[in-house]
């Protein structure tokens, strides 16, 4: 029996690190992307030693490395979306860029990784530069937490207020639409605001969840809004879906023991069937 090949998968590829604890990262990445019914490729940036309690070390992979598995996963199979999130250097970063340009990859996610839980500086200043310059004006919305803003405009974030100002400066540096995650606010409530260049703020508002394992939220959320993207909803709508999974996977994964630390989500709490939308060559 001869199967003519009809349907292919929402393919979403990730440009992120490893994390082997499982919990962030690229492994986080995947998750979400099965959960949610979607194909996951990926192109390692850097490999870390780590777990629930931090990481230990890291190890970079080489441009050159880096820019074949994007060329070999896109040349082949295709993107329908993109979710970029640890970038090391300014090297690694015009990589990153210079390949999403000469693709011209889709629905570009990126999650500007910079500031440690401890609040040290993952990023020296020179890759700031770099990414602002070349990666804001080719990513569909970049997703900074509080932290990852104030750096971004050289200034601590303390109000809905500031998260306001900051996003609105985030756009005059080049970005298509921002993401500002508030949850370091304090309070009951964790407040987030999307604001893009072609639309009104969206200000979502939520109660906050009490855990320990919220290892990994970030990537999750990043990655969740590439995979809904690639299956064709809006930006706005693709942030709010993305925000009701993290939720549900914070809440499922709540009361559950990984480890020493920080665990993660219930990526799994719900998954999906793998989405097949009609063939087109790429």
């Amino acid at each position: 029996m001869i199967i003519e090949l009809t349907h292919q998968y929402p393919c979403v590829l990730s440009i992120a690190g490893s994390d082997s604890g499982g919990g962030a990262g690229i492994q986080a990445d995947l998750k979400t992307f099965a959960a949610l019914g979607c194909f996951g490729m990926t192109a390692m940036t850097a490999i870390t030693a780590q777990n629930t309690c931090g990481v230990r070390a890291i190890h970079g992979v080489p441009p050159e490395m880096l820019r074949d598995q994007i060329d070999a996963v896109v040349d082949d199979i295709g993107v329908d979306a993109v979710k970029i999130g640890m970038l090391h250097s300014p090297k690694i970063v015009r990589t990153v860029a210079q390949a999403v340009a000469r693709h011209a990859l889709p629905h570009v996610v990126f999650d500007p990784v910079m500031v440690a839980t401890s609040g040290a500086k993952l990023i020296t200043d020179e890759a700031i530069g770099v990414l602002v310059a070349e990666l804001f004006p080719r990513a569909a919305v970049i997703t900074p937490n509080l932290d990852e803003a104030g750096l971004l405009v050289g200034q601590p974030l303390h109000t809905l207020q500031d998260m306001h100002q900051a996003a609105q400066t985030l756009l005059g540096m080049g970005a298509r639409a921002v993401l500002v995650k508030g949850g370091h606010l304090p309070g009951n409530e964790v407040v987030d605001l999307l604001l893009a260049t072609d639309a009104e703020p969206l200000w979502m508002q939520a109660p906050r969840i009490h855990s320990f394992n919220t290892h990994g939220t970030g990537c999750t959320l990043s990655s969740a809004i590439a995979a809904h993207l690639a299956l064709g909803l809006t930006l706005a709508e693709a942030v709010q879906q993305a925000r009701s999974f993290v939720r549900s996977a914070l809440l499922a994964g709540a009361s559950v023991k990984t480890g020493q630390g920080s665990g993660p989500l219930n990526h799994g709490f719900a998954p999906v069937v793998m989405r097949v939308k009609p063939f087109s060559a790429h």
